[in-house]
């Protein structure tokens, strides 16, 4: 695609966006860049009630990457109505926004979009999918839930008229499957993939993360949500956005020609935090 263009109604001037979990709700971008320097973001998960997440410590590198399991710290839904958006209004102009939105219940992802569907700032909603229910199966996620997948979208999807976005789990056997649901449910577009499941061990043995297990994420994940992107692609005929291990030009370009529409940029910024401009930069370049 070229360095601007046209999805969900909206101009983006760069491909390159900021993934959720890995730039708040805006604060850190304004402190290292124009926030126009990329081409949006898509803000920390809003739950219904504050979470403070879990035990730490909540994040660990290895070789291939970082282990996190942060466990959706955020403000709240009334918090983030009352003074998250109007700093984003104020403080990010035009930049396009998507909330994401997460919860352990259907009707928990219904009340966030609910109260938040009429206020300003913010294009729309990245549905976080990947974080386990508590009402199907034991705990599994909703995108490995077709039925939980289903009442998610059943109940948000009435309640606005904003892009939705499904983001997927990068463990899902049959993706193509599952974002092709998404889509024929109401989705305008499916972001793949989230973290991948995993562990590491500490001192004789305990786990180095203070929540156990965590999400795997950085340049292990790159072939993975590669692939997974490829399959959704030729799936679904709503934009894809690729995220997962996106550390230069070269990888986004390699996204894009997989058949993302747009691209995510999230570990990356951890070990840089310019490193999404660094990225929009480097393909607009190799795009001349």
């Amino acid at each position: 695609m070229s360095a601007d263009a046209e999805f969900f109604g909206t101009r983006f001037s760069s491909p390159v966006l900021l993934a959720s979990g890995t730039c708040g709700f805006g604060e850190p971008v304004v402190d290292v860049m124009p926030p126009g320097a990329v081409g949006g973001l898509v803000t920390k998960s809003v739950t219904v009630e504050p979470r403070w997440g879990n035990p730490a410590p909540r994040v660990a590198e290895f070789t291939g990457g970082m282990l996190n399991s942060v466990g959706l710290a955020n403000p709240g839904v009334e918090a983030v109505r009352e003074e998250k958006l109007p700093w984003m209004r104020r403080k990010l102009g035009a930049l396009p926004v998507f909330v994401s939105v997460a919860g352990a219940r259907s009707e928990e992802y219904a009340r966030v979009v609910g109260e938040l569907d009429g206020e300003e700032g913010f294009l729309g909603f990245e549905l976080n999918l990947s974080c386990p229910n508590d009402s199907h199966l034991g705990g599994r996620p909703f995108c490995l839930d077709p039925d939980a997948l289903r009442e998610v979208l059943g109940v948000v999807r009435p309640l606005t008229a904003r892009p939705l976005l499904v983001k997927l789990a990068p463990n899902d056997p049959d993706i193509a499957g599952t974002a092709a649901l998404a889509v024929a449910c109401g989705a305008d577009g499916i972001t793949a993939v989230n973290t991948l499941p995993g562990f590491l061990p500490g001192a004789r043995g305990a786990a180095r993360l203070g929540a156990g297990r965590g999400g795997v994420s950085g340049p292990a994940v790159f072939p993975v949500g590669l692939a997974a992107v490829r399959e959704v692609a030729a799936a679904v005929d709503v934009p894809v956005i690729g995220v997962g291990g996106i550390l230069s030009g070269r990888d986004a370009r390699a996204y894009l020609d997989a058949g993302a529409s747009l691209v995510q940029v999230g570990t990356g910024s951890f070990a840089d935090p310019r490193c999404a401009v660094r990225v929009a930069r480097e393909l607009a370049g190799s795009a001349r």
